[in-house]
């Protein structure tokens, strides 16, 4: 019965991420479109999560741990073009 319940949030995760990639892509403004990819990167490492706990490998949680911090640089880099330029 947990099984069905983490294949279900996955499925829902997939679905969400598909949802927040149209965002992206038809966001009018910059800042539509940066919190769509901070959404998408979350979504990813919630996966990246989900991956490690199937194939039980405590390995890509150190992935995912790298992937978020990598993506929290790069909306703070977006942040501080959109507001005064680099």
């Amino acid at each position: 019965m947990a099984n069905l319940i983490y294949y279900i949030a996955a499925i829902i995760a997939l679905v969400s991420i598909t949802l927040v990639f149209i965002r992206m892509i038809i966001g009018p403004t910059i800042a539509d479109r940066t919190v769509a990819l901070d959404c998408m990167t979350i979504i990813a490492i919630s996966l990246i999560v989900f991956v490690a706990y199937l194939t039980e490998r405590i390995i890509y949680l150190d992935v995912a741990i790298v992937y978020a911090l990598i993506s929290f640089i790069g909306v703070i880099a977006i942040a501080r073009y959109m507001e005064r330029g680099i």
